[in-house]
């Protein structure tokens, strides 16, 4: 076990920031946190994954300079790691989302903003210094689902990152034991409390009526692809794809990327992992860019979805346990410490930039 960090730059790993944050979350916060769904087959898969990949060295290549930069949908990436939507984070830290773009504009991160963030999405846009992805919920009325995403364009979002896989509802079996342990009264800024109190954490919602408002909709077909895309001018990104068949129809409704995403393992209990999914997506996606998320820890792991074709990678939980800990200082470093990985995994392989790590360099166990 990692002893407790007392400052980011002691960490060896990102798992050390874990550690870090279950010291410091209150059980709730830590629950809603680390949940999967079920027995958590698809949590656990998502790790597990990675070790169905082997990658494959080449010597006596040039690696003195390595080049992280990168683009999808043709927007330029100063590298392949992304931080993915995660929603309420001032319930991690008193910054919440200032604190991870402040962190992911020091670190050159491209940021991607939950519909329920808690922080104002004008302020985390100049708090990340340059334009953020939107993560779009949509809820159970379409005119609330167009002003949010009027209310992201307008704000200087570059692109929408449509969240797909929450149609079902879930069973967060650990966050919800966790969360009778806990025994603050959480009424006042959830679902439970009164409604103005709901908009007052979640500002996306502000001068609409949430009364009545279902935030998941299970009615959601290919019909609202078509009618996201005639709603903005931002690139429309479908997230939590898994299969070759969606892959495909993402394409036909005219998506300009997938994410390959099982929401960190609280979707679906497939018990597949998504790197798993991403060479079937991929088949699907044809030349349409696809991305992926769900158990992103180490360089290495990044470097598999690279291999395999992925343009980036996503990470949620780990920049969390850094902004549980430290706020912005654990962002950075978790973030920091990643694309160091990820150049030293390059480096060790023969691939010095990322357009030459291809499929030779991965090969299935």
């Amino acid at each position: 076990a990692s002893a407790l960090l007392k400052d980011p730059s002691q960490a060896l790993s990102v798992f050390d920031f874990e550690v870090a944050a279950r010291a410091v979350l209150p059980p709730a916060h830590l629950g809603y946190l680390v949940s999967g769904v079920d027995d958590e087959m698809t949590l656990k898969a998502n790790r597990e994954g990675f070790q169905q990949y082997k990658l494959r060295a080449r010597r006596l290549v040039d690696v003195s300079k390595t080049d992280l930069t990168t683009e999808s949908m043709g927007i330029h990436l100063d590298h392949p790691i992304l931080v993915c939507p995660v929603g309420g984070q001032m319930a991690f830290h008193a910054d919440g989302e200032l604190g991870t773009a402040r962190g992911a504009a020091v670190t050159k991160t491209q940021m991607i903003l939950s519909t329920h963030t808690t922080k104002p999405i004008e302020d985390v846009i100049k708090a990340a210094g340059r334009p953020i992805w939107f993560q779009l919920y949509t809820s159970s009325k379409w005119d609330v689902t167009e002003r949010l995403v009027k209310h992201a364009e307008d704000a200087g979002a570059s692109v929408v990152a449509f969240t797909v896989d929450q149609q079902g509802g879930r069973n967060t079996e650990t966050g919800t034991r966790l969360r009778s342990k806990d025994t603050r009264n959480c009424a006042t800024c959830h679902e439970g409390g009164q409604p103005q109190t709901f908009r007052q954490y979640k500002p996306m919602y502000n001068g609409i009526d949430t009364n009545g408002l279902g935030l998941v909709n299970s009615a959601l077909t290919w019909d609202a692809v078509d009618r996201l895309r005639k709603a903005t001018k931002m690139k429309v990104v479908l997230k939590g794809i898994v299969t070759r068949e969606d892959a495909a129809l993402a394409r036909e409704h005219g998506a300009d990327g997938v994410i390959v995403s099982n929401h960190g393992g609280r979707a679906e209990e497939s018990g597949r992992g998504t790197i798993e999914c991403l060479p079937e997506v991929l088949e699907g996606a044809a030349s349409m860019p696809v991305m992926i998320d769900g158990g992103f820890r180490r360089g290495t792991d990044i470097y598999k979805a690279l291999a395999l074709g992925a343009r980036a990678a996503g990470v949620g939980r780990p920049y969390v346990w850094g902004l549980s800990a430290f706020g912005q200082a654990g962002v950075e470093k978790v973030l920091s410490m990643l694309q160091a990985e990820l150049a030293m995994t390059m480096r060790q392989l023969g691939t010095p930039t990322i357009r030459s790590i291809t499929k030779s360099a991965i090969i299935h166990a």
